[in-house]
């Protein structure tokens, strides 16, 4: 069931520069964001993001020490009484997770490593650190010390996966980085733990990923391997991209890829979305991929 809340996903908290509470489809509960890349400088420019990357960054610098003091006054917080948690079921309030995620990729932070060292300090037993990301730096060595902390602090790599082919990956993620190297950098990020996959399909005026793309797609997540978790899911929210005319999968289209997973022997989840967003210069596109 989609809440109101979980339309409503602010990076903005109060006064706090790098830290806000939202109420996450995927986590099931709230999800402590931990917003390290506040310029909103990102390695992809994804059809369906939605970060306003048209008026400039309020805060141009990610400062450690003011995110852990933001951090521990969040994981203190009573959400029920601040809105638009008020409105929300109890028992979806409890904090599941700690996620590096915001307004860009988390895996092009300098100092990702001491960031991942002071959530793990910070965090209550049971809270999970979750590492959202595009892959396109998780071979950094730096990234590799993080996630070597993770692994033994709940951590979990959330790794996103928006295509099979090469061109369809070209038109969602709309990157310079080979798909290639995103591919590697999963699969050997897989070789150490297992990784959650996330993958966002929608519709561009009514023209959604085809069959042959599905199944390219359930390839691709063979050849990885150790795959905990395949998220399948679609907009909630409208893109800030200047994209018009994208749409929501349906239910039953997403539950359809989400079928299409397990019978590819993996296990999936399917996360609904909602709404109408509408895209007519890309439907052209998608039909030509």
């Amino acid at each position: 069931m989609i809440l109101e809340a979980h339309r409503q996903h602010s990076r903005h908290w109060e006064s706090f520069k790098y830290v806000y509470p939202v109420l996450s489809r995927r986590s099931h509960g709230i999800s402590i964001g931990l917003n390290v890349n506040p310029d909103k400088v990102c390695n992809f420019d994804c059809i369906y993001c939605q970060v306003d990357r048209t008026t400039p960054a309020a805060v141009t610098k990610f400062d450690l020490a003011v995110a852990e003091q933001e951090l521990r006054s969040m994981l203190a917080t009573d959400f029920s009484k601040h809105a638009p948690f008020d409105s929300v079921p109890k028992d979806k309030l409890r904090i599941n997770d700690i996620a590096l995620s915001g307004d860009a990729e988390p895996t092009t932070l300098k100092n990702f490593s001491a960031t991942i060292e002071m959530i793990a300090r910070v965090k209550s037993a049971g809270v999970k650190i979750v590492l959202i990301t595009d892959a396109g730096g998780l071979d950094r060595p730096d990234v590799k010390r993080g996630l070597e902390i993770m692994d033994a602090n709940d951590g979990e790599v959330w790794a996103k996966l928006d295509a099979g082919t090469e061109a369809y990956f070209k038109l969602i993620n709309r990157t310079k980085i080979p798909f290639a190297k995103i591919l590697r950098n999963i699969k050997m990020t897989a070789k150490t733990r297992p990784v959650v996959i996330q993958s966002l399909f929608l519709d561009t005026s009514g023209v959604g990923p085809g069959a042959d793309e599905i199944s390219v797609y359930c390839q691709r997540l063979r050849d990885i391997g150790n795959i905990k978790l395949v998220q399948v899911y679609t907009l909630a929210r409208p893109p800030m991209a200047g994209v018009e005319g994208l749409s929501a999968l349906t239910d039953a289209e997403v539950d359809a890829i989400a079928e299409r997973v397990r019978q590819a022997g993996l296990p999936a989840e399917s996360v609904y979305g909602g709404g109408v967003f509408l895209l007519p210069e890309l439907a052209k596109a998608c039909k030509n991929v």
